[in-house]
């Protein structure tokens, strides 16, 4: 008796490749993989967006914690900096989740951006 049974399918490495593309896009300089490689895919763009300005929240946070306000105003820079922490956390979970969901507070801000 032959059997009936479909062979099983073929696994897609495309959804993979795009999950990892978006991933990519919440951690710091690591941005610039996806960027360069999958900006045309819509989902990842979006993500692409939010971790763009979270780089750029980072990166602020950085360059005024270099100047002598950034001594006085430290442990505020250090809040704004682990809630950036938090914030790429939570759009990583997004990604793995497969949601286009925009993250709290900077989602609105971040579909401004146009690549």
């Amino acid at each position: 008796m032959p059997d009936q049974s479909s062979p099983p399918p073929a696994p897609q490495a495309k959804p993979q490749r795009k999950t990892l593309m978006a991933v990519l896009a919440y951690l710091g300089i690591l941005i610039i993989i996806p960027f360069l490689m999958a900006k045309d895919d819509p989902f990842v763009t979006f993500h692409l967006k939010q971790g763009l300005l979270l780089v750029i929240v980072e990166v602020g946070v950085w360059v005024l914690g270099m100047t002598m306000l950034g001594w006085q105003l430290w442990q505020l820079l250090q809040l704004i900096n682990l809630a950036a922490i938090i914030f790429s956390i939570i759009g990583i979970v997004y990604v793995i989740q497969g949601k286009e969901k925009e993250l709290p507070f900077i989602g609105s801000l971040a579909k401004n951006f146009t690549f």
